[in-house]
């Protein structure tokens, strides 16, 4: 399989590194507005697949992402000093239409793989900018933020990672919602793992793990400026899903029809992906908080995106 990343900075080059070194593909080329970075980071990868596999990596114009499968989208600009959200998304949503009118053009097949952030309304425009149908068209999610509840349970549980099952639904930011009422380890409940291992989930380890999912990024950036390498290695999972045909189940971002009440909103919730993208919905049963902050975290959304105005390309 060919993957496209447009967007060699952190993100995009992050995750090209991590797809590279699972093999999963044989290709993968990198396009920046930058050259000089995109060739520069494209020969550093390169440079790694004598240890790893047999990955071609190389960079390119949007002429070379012809042939992709797969478009990973991690291009966009950053929030100016006393710059509002809305005219950060305006300015993305700008770069988004020249980006996916050179994508388009070249692999209108592409199933496109959004990762710029606010991912959820990024996803929400380039569904809205292209057109394709929705299951095509899949936002990074809460990929990342399932997987950091996933690996705070497990801390306070003792258990591995992989053996914990649990969902972030939502927005990828402040409003998103941790489902606890469905969260397993194994076949077991929470609760009844914690009786089971001798390591209860108080209210206050609750609440530490809450904290710890949702500030992770502030904490991240605090300490080292940006976020790359969580995000990188989701990306290239969710490609590996793809490209395998696994029919995994992932916490992806698409256009919903609709959720707890609100009709037509991008936001994250179990899916199965497979070689056709998004295959099937898998919504969790949540408690009636859970319903209610999902509903927030959707009007939230909603409003967000239908605040920035759009002409299909």
């Amino acid at each position: 399989m060919k993957l496209g990343i447009v967007g060699a900075g952190m993100v995009g080059s992050t995750a090209a590194y991590a797809v590279a070194l699972m093999g999963h593909v044989s290709e993968i080329v990198l396009v920046d507005q930058n050259a000089a970075l995109a060739r520069a980071q494209a020969d550093d990868i390169a440079h790694a697949m004598p240890f790893a596999a047999a990955t071609q990596v190389r960079s390119g114009g949007y002429a070379d992402l012809a042939g992709a499968s797969v478009i990973i989208i991690a291009a966009g600009v950053s929030q100016k000093p006393g710059e509002t959200r809305l005219d950060l998304l305006g300015r993305n949503a700008a770069v988004f239409r020249a980006v996916l009118s050179e994508t388009m053009t070249v692999a209108p097949q592409a199933i496109l793989l959004v990762a710029t952030n606010p991912v959820d309304v990024m996803t929400g425009i380039t569904a809205r900018l292209t057109g394709q149908p929705p299951a095509r068209v899949i936002g990074s999610g809460t990929t990342l933020d399932s997987a950091r509840f996933r690996d705070l349970l497990a801390r306070a549980l003792n258990v591995a990672p992989r053996s914990v099952h649990a969902y972030v639904l939502g927005e990828h930011g402040d409003s998103e919602v941790l489902a606890w009422s469905s969260a397993r380890v194994g076949a077991l409940t929470l609760d009844a793992a914690a009786a089971q291992t001798g390591r209860p989930l108080t209210l206050e380890i609750r609440e530490k793990i809450d904290t710890g999912v949702r500030r992770a990024a502030y904490a991240i950036i605090e300490g080292k400026g940006a976020t790359y390498h969580g995000i990188g290695a989701a990306l290239a999972r969710l490609v590996a899903a793809i490209n395998g045909n696994e029919r995994s189940v992932h916490s992806v971002s698409t256009m919903t029809t609709q959720i707890v009440g609100v009709h037509g909103v991008p936001l994250s919730l179990p899916r199965v992906l497979g070689r056709d993208g998004v295959e099937a919905e898998l919504v969790p049963d949540l408690d009636t908080s859970e319903q209610a902050a999902l509903a927030d975290s959707a009007r939230l959304l909603k409003q967000t995106l239908e605040s920035v105005p759009l002409q299909p390309l």
